[in-house]
């Protein structure tokens, strides 16, 4: 499974807590000696799930140290931004961290594995993230999937993801696109239409093979074969599309439906089922 993988990866990084606190590693630090991580690929934070952990934080303290580094008279952040977040807006003065000596391509590869692993990112902020490491470190895509436990083919599709126009992207980062549709978009070299078909999609809930079927006619889908959703069906879509972080799609007539999941590559399908398998 891809998150073994990248578990291993982590590991790799990140000694086991076990061994760290047998070496005495833990420690107390002030909040406002910590600053972020320069190459933190996440850009969003959901502040709903922000407040959660900070009451959760609250309650129980901060049980998992953060990772970090000495940078002069404070520390930088390597792992754990979210968790320093909920400590803030749960009032914390002290939290634990685990202090290493990583240098920037481990800072850069500990932010990006630790938001993998938890499937944090957005599909343009992991491209964006594959991307930091081909321009600011050399690699190469072998590299980049070497280092983050993906595999090259993945890499390379991630990476495709940034040739889209600005509006496009928004849309992916947004969830109102997903990566299936970005991949069909890809497809189309004329800008103007691509961000057309983009919008389309949008406004007519187009799945990835509705998609597909209107590039192959070159017409737009008839409005008669496009069904109106009640907004609490609407609403429990985008709950799940958040969950799942892919294109959901749901049917309900008194009592019964239908509830689909798309996913676009092995890797995601073993991602979801992973998912399904944990709730």
């Amino acid at each position: 499974m891809s998150s073994q993988r990248l578990g291993r990866g982590l590991r790799a990084l990140i000694p086991e807590m076990e061994e760290v606190e047998t070496a005495g590693g833990v420690q107390e630090v002030p909040l406002d000696l910590i600053e972020a991580n320069p190459f933190q690929p996440r850009q969003h934070f959901d502040p709903d799930k922000l407040q959660e952990l900070a009451d959760s934080i609250r309650e129980f303290g901060l049980l998992e140290p953060v990772i970090v580094r000495k940078r002069g008279e404070g520390y930088e952040l390597a792992a754990g931004e979210r968790r320093v977040r909920a400590a803030r807006i749960a009032g914390l003065e002290k939290i634990p961290v685990l202090l290493r000596d990583f240098d920037d391509l481990e800072m850069m590869k500990v932010a990006l594995v630790e938001n993998l692993q938890r499937e944090n990112l957005n599909p343009i902020e992991e491209a964006e993230g594959y991307q930091r490491l081909i321009d600011e470190f050399g690699f190469t895509q072998i590299q980049v999937a070497e280092a983050v436990g993906r595999k090259r083919p993945s890499v390379a599709n991630s990476l495709r993801l940034l040739n889209l126009g600005e509006v496009e992207k928004q849309m992916v980062q947004d969830g109102r696109l997903t990566s299936g549709h970005a991949k069909v978009l890809l497809g189309v070299s004329d800008k103007k239409k691509r961000a057309q078909l983009a919008n389309l999609v949008v406004k007519e809930d187009l799945s990835v093979r509705q998609l597909e079927e209107l590039l192959k006619k070159g017409k737009t889908v008839p409005r008669r074969t496009l069904k109106v959703k009640s907004p609490e069906l609407v609403e429990l879509e985008e709950d799940l599309q958040r969950i799942f972080g892919t294109k959901v799609s749901m049917s309900y007539r008194q009592g019964a439906g239908r509830i689909s999941i798309e996913y676009y590559s092995d890797e995601e399908l073993e991602r979801l089922l992973d998912m399904i398998k944990g709730i």
